[in-house]
Formats: C-alpha cells, structure tokens, sequence
C-alpha cells in the first residue's frame, strides 16, 4: 500500500493506480499517525476502489512527527570516501519539523548563509507503533513504512559548530516522499538501490547494504531510552557520492536540481533556488 499527503489531504493508491482521497473513503487523517492507526480500514477500503486520480499534487508524507531522527555516517562506502573511523554506536542527531519539503518543493539554498550546501539520499523510516525496549529481532514489526529523503546539509557550518544540530536544520532541508510505502511490499530494507542524481548527473550509487547499523538495530538502539512514537521519521545515513567528499568538493547552488532514488520507493526531485 501507498500512502500520499497531496494538497487535498492523504490518498491511497488503488491496485490500478492513481490515488484515491481517504475522505472520498470515509476516513478522517489531519497527520500521518492518524493514518497509521487506521492502516487496517484504509486497506479495506481501498480494496475495492476503482483507478485513482492523477491530478493531485504531491506533498511531504510525513505530518506532523513528534520526532526526526537522522544518522550520521551509517554507510561503510561513506567511511571509506571520508576516511573517518568506523562508529562504534550509530552517530544520532536531530532535525526539526521546519526542515520538512515536498517531494518536488523548492530547496532554499541562501549562500549569504552557506556556501556548501551538500545532497545526501537517504532511506526513511517512519515509525508504525509506539516503541520502547524492543529487541532487534522484533524491531522491523515496528516499522508503518518507507520514503525517500534527501538530508541537504550545510557543511561548512556542520564542521563549524561542535554539534550539528544548525548544519542540518535550515527551512526547507528535508524533503521526503514521494509517498510511504507500507512495510508489507519492503522485505528486506537492507537490499534496496539507492542513488542520487544533480542536474542529470549520477552522483550516489550504492545499495542499503552497505548499511553499517540496520533499520533494525537503529530502532533497538534509539528506542533504548526514547519512546519512538506512531509517525516519527528515522534518516538512516547516506552512501558514497556526497559533494563534500568530491576532490575538488561540488556543492548546491541555485538552479541546480537534485534527483533522489530508492528501489522500490520511487523518486524525489528538488530544484534549489535563491532565498
């Protein structure tokens, strides 16, 4: 099952295709919680609807979460192109809700702020259950869904500051989507292509494999002393290709269009423009 955030409210995507309004279905959702706890009847409903709609503007999936949760430096490609140690436990930081875009929303990049603006793919992991203390052979029977996101990080003020909590969390750095695909059409999360592309040109190309912490041991680990709440987002890391690590570095600059896969979950694509 998809789920869309589009700009007349959540859809669900038909076996034909297309999206279906969850109103048109006699489901309430203002947040993507409210659709999580009432997965069951959408799927009934849907069962029997016809081809969707196509005209529907696509929005961030993701609604009001209580929590962001990102993971730094969580690919062994990404260790060997940055030459940095491998960690010992996942590298956790945070991002905010105003760094929440749209799967095709416009990307601020304002160089009077930064002038290294950089791309990083990652998987995204949308909390199905509230979880605390679970182990991780259960971890995945937590997991509503999956997107795909693009964690736009500003470098020089991420090795700047001694956290990275402002290199992270500029308006508009976080687009996810296109939609949430639930788990159930996502055996494996750890054997998904995942890729990037900035103006037509490949730049990341690797696979979730190369994970050094899995969605599964990420949950067990954050849900030790946080409680992972229904609609809460976990970054898991990004893989080689980022334009820091380039030789000379290549960043984002307005005008540029940066392209997100993920095998199973679709595509993202963000211009960047000028504040």
């Amino acid at each position: 099952m998809k789920i869309a955030y589009t700009d007349e409210g959540f859809a669900v995507s038909p076996a034909g295709g297309g999206w279906v309004l969850l109103s048109e279905l006699g489901i309430q959702a203002a947040e993507t919680a409210d659709v999580i706890t009432q997965a069951e009847a959408i799927a009934a409903a849907v069962a029997g609807a016809p081809t969707g709609r196509e005209d529907v503007q696509l929005r961030c999936p993701v609604v009001r979460p209580s929590k962001i949760l990102a993971i730094g430096l969580n690919y062994m490609d990404h260790i060997r192109e940055t030459k940095s140690p491998i960690p010992e436990r996942p590298v956790l930081f945070a991002k905010f809700p105003n760094t929440l875009n749209d799967p095709y929303g416009k990307v601020v990049v304002d160089q009077a702020l930064t002038e290294q603006a950089d791309y990083e793919v990652e998987l995204a992991v949308v909390i199905g259950k509230r979880t605390r203390n679970v182990s991780v052979a259960d971890a995945l029977s937590h997991v509503f869904g999956y997107s795909v996101g693009n964690d736009v990080s500003a470098r020089d003020w991420q090795f700047r500051d001694p956290q990275f909590d402002r290199s992270k969390n500029f308006d508009t750095c976080c687009p996810i989507g296109p939609w949430i695909t639930t788990s159930d059409e996502v055996p494996d999360p750890q054997a998904l292509a995942i890729a990037s592309w900035v103006n037509g040109e490949a730049r990341q190309d690797s696979s979730t494999k190369e994970m050094i912490f899995s969605v599964a041991e990420l949950i067990e680990f954050l849900a030790r002393g946080m409680t992972l709440e229904p609609g809460d987002v976990v970054l898991t890391g990004t893989p080689h290709g980022v334009g820091f690590a380039m030789d000379p570095p290549r960043y984002l600059t307005p005008g540029d269009v940066v392209r997100c896969e993920i095998e199973r979950l679709g595509a993202i694509e963000n211009e960047c423009v000028g504040p």
